[in-house]
């Protein structure tokens, strides 16, 4: 009778020895995958509080999307935006930057900035002279970037207030900017062009920068 008693309580033992390990072994089998969904979690986390300010406050990337600056920048291809430089230092002649399109903001534009604030502009035959402070009798734009096809013969003058630049594309035949829709405001102006990453054959730091 002990006997039996004695079996019957080994018996009756064994199964929940058997579940016990048949659980922990299936915890332990859940656990890689639930590390890995946590890991995942994580790194998403990590790379949105890094991205975001990142894209909203130092750089963001930009497609290219018409001729306006051709052959300077084409259709296509990718740049990311210094927004930082700007904030620091006052745009200057000759920087290629985009900006919010004076007459619908939510459209980004890419020009290069020919002149700056408190200068007079005066084009002749699409040659563009500069009078300011230090050259009171004005000043020729270098505009030998300008491929001799994409030149044009806009006659106009003007004088940018305090906070305005005048911007124009390189490809001056095609290229809607400020001889139509005129000057710049600084605030609309997001920053300068910093790198183009595609297509890797064009891949450069400050592409199309000039001193003009």
């Amino acid at each position: 009778m002990c006997q039996t008693n004695i079996g019957s309580t080994i018996v009756a033992m064994n199964p929940e020895i058997k579940e016990n390990h048949s659980e922990k072994k299936l915890k332990s089998e859940n656990e890689p995958k639930e590390n890995f969904f946590k890991e995942i979690v994580k790194f998403t986390i990590l790379a949105l509080v890094i991205v975001i300010p990142i894209r909203t406050y130092i750089a963001q990337p930009f497609i290219v999307n018409g001729p306006s600056m051709y052959p300077t920048f084409n259709t296509g291809q990718y740049v990311i935006v210094d927004e930082v430089t700007y904030r620091f230092n006052e745009p200057q002649r000759g920087d290629v930057i985009i900006f919010k399109y004076p007459l619908n903001p939510k459209t980004f534009y890419i020009k290069r900035i020919i002149g700056l604030p408190g200068e007079t502009l005066v084009s002749t035959g699409g040659k563009v002279t500069v009078i300011n402070n230090e050259n009171p009798k004005g000043f020729p734009i270098d505009d030998s970037f300008v491929d001799i096809n994409h030149r044009s013969s806009n006659d106009f003058k003007i004088t940018l207030g305090k906070t305005e630049y005048f911007v124009m594309g390189d490809n001056r035949a095609e290229s809607s900017d400020s001889r139509i829709w005129g000057p710049l405001d600084r605030k609309l102006i997001v920053g300068r062009a910093f790198v183009r990453l595609f297509p890797f054959s064009k891949i450069s730091v400050l592409p199309g920068e000039v001193k003009i």
